[in-house]
């Protein structure tokens, strides 16, 4: 399971990476579509990583929010982490919540404070 969980952390800290790259560009160059995907999939690569450290199989078809309640039945405290600027959290992944910059930012957002969270908590 070690490596399995290390597998979706790093995965998890290579779309942060993208979607940070893709967020400082000028805003005439940022493409708000490929930031949110990559936000959304960092989340719940970072989820799933968590999930399968602490040995809780994972579901085909999860939503970031049901990834997001099995992480917080683990951790309690993991509830500091705010999914509610997220709107894409209750259905699988797609396009449709990536259209304005906002949306993409609290994404992106919200990518980082689990990234940070974990960091803090030595988790990854």
């Amino acid at each position: 399971m070690k490596s399995r969980s290390e597998a979706f952390f790093k995965e998890a800290e290579k779309k942060l990476k993208s979607a940070k790259e893709e967020l400082f560009k000028p805003a005439e160059d940022i493409v708000s579509y490929s930031v949110c995907k990559n936000a959304q999939f960092a989340i719940e690569n970072f989820l799933k990583g968590y999930l399968t450290k602490n040995n809780i199989e994972i579901q085909p078809n999860e939503t970031i929010a049901s990834l997001y309640d099995k992480c917080i039945i683990i951790d309690k405290n993991f509830s500091s982490v705010d999914l509610n600027a997220i709107g894409c959290k209750n259905h699988s992944i797609d396009s449709r919540y990536c259209s304005d910059i906002n949306t993409v930012s609290a994404c992106f957002d919200t990518a980082d404070s689990i990234d940070t969270y974990f960091r803090k908590n030595k988790i990854v």
